[in-house]
């Protein structure tokens, strides 16, 4: 059996945007794949703490900085899926929960302030759109909601669930 070949492999990384590429040790930084010498993850740069701000008092301590982020995140993540649930409803309906969640995320990480900017701009586009066809955006969102009032309606008075339950067999 022969041995399996060995290749060498440069333990030494620079990053060019989202990809690493080999290059000797004085020109790029090393190890790892993170985007800038001085970020702490793959995400990019950490968002900066005021000194002597909620977030900087929070930050102090490292228990409650992972409480807090964790936390942080629970409530971003409630109110986008909120906003995804709401997507069954035709009209704006869905943007307000989902900007909303973006908002709590973009106060602790980064990328999700460069996302929620990308999303905001849409979210204007789309309210100015509204503003500019005010007639159909009403007709499309109170007809949406008066079906979606219908289908509760009948959900409930014809006893779907319950007969869907039944006819399952659970």
């Amino acid at each position: 059996m022969s041995p399996a070949p060995q290749t060498t492999r440069s333990t030494e990384y620079r990053v060019t945007g989202n990809r690493t590429a080999d290059v000797p040790r004085s020109q790029g930084v090393g190890g790892g794949a993170t985007v800038c010498a001085d970020c702490t993850d793959g995400l990019g740069k950490p968002r900066e703490l005021e000194p002597g701000s909620f977030r900087a008092r929070v930050h102090g301590n490292p228990g409650t900085a992972i409480a807090w982020r964790v936390a942080v995140f629970t409530a971003g993540l409630l109110l986008v899926m909120l906003g995804v649930a709401l997507t069954v409803l035709p009209g704006p309906l869905t943007i307000p929960p989902v900007l909303a969640g973006l908002w709590v995320w973009s106060t602790e990480f980064d990328w999700a302030r460069r996302f929620f900017a990308s999303f905001r701009r849409k979210a204007v586009a789309a309210w100015r759109h509204a503003k500019q066809h005010p007639v159909s955006s009403l007709a499309i969102t109170v007809g949406g909601l008066a079906a979606a009032g219908v289908a509760f309606w009948a959900v409930g008075h014809f006893q779907l669930v319950d007969r869907a339950t039944t006819a399952l067999g659970l």
